[in-house]
């Protein structure tokens, strides 16, 4: 007998406390990519996903993250970033900036916003002003990024790695 046994799918990890993270997302050109987050973020068991311009979810790439998360839709992410500080959250924005950290040296605090930008033009000026921290995954090919999507799973897994009981 084999020592690893298939399991389709095991159930989800418990937590200890609810997770006080929080993933806003600039307005996204795909569809795809934003059911992709949401999928993550479900799995992740974040607290809220925020979601802004006119977004549609994908029910076979968001899968049971479309039902299980918390989604709220906006028409824009500013006043939104700037309620979520004032009530305590940090907001941290994953992109390439002169600034930014390295998600390798990162240290999350619990009440974090992760801040998503687009695909194309990644975070505005007037977002950037907003956050606390802003980091970057580091990239070692071509592209020089790594899509939106992707680039927050990698985020979201490793704020889970820092807070594996929520």
């Amino acid at each position: 007998m084999n020592q690893f046994e298939h399991l389709r799918h095991k159930d989800g990890s418990s937590l200890t406390r609810a997770r006080e993270l929080v993933v806003a997302c600039a307005p996204m050109r795909s569809n795809v990519n934003i059911s992709s987050v949401a999928r993550t973020a479900s799995a992740c068991a974040v607290e809220r996903l925020i979601l802004t311009g006119n977004p549609t979810l994908i029910s076979k790439i968001a899968r049971d993250g479309a039902d299980e998360l918390n989604i709220s839709m906006h028409r824009s992410l500013a006043p939104v970033l700037r309620k979520l500080h004032s009530d305590g959250y940090r907001l941290v924005g994953l992109e390439q900036t002169t600034n930014s950290t390295s998600m390798h040296s990162y240290t999350f605090m619990r009440r974090t916003v992760l801040v998503v930008g687009n695909e194309r033009i990644g975070l505005t000026p007037e977002i950037l002003e907003l956050l606390d921290d802003v980091v970057e995954i580091p990239v070692y090919g071509l592209p020089h990024s790594f899509n939106a999507a992707t680039a927050a799973s990698m985020a979201l897994y490793e704020y889970c790695r820092q807070f594996p009981q929520g």
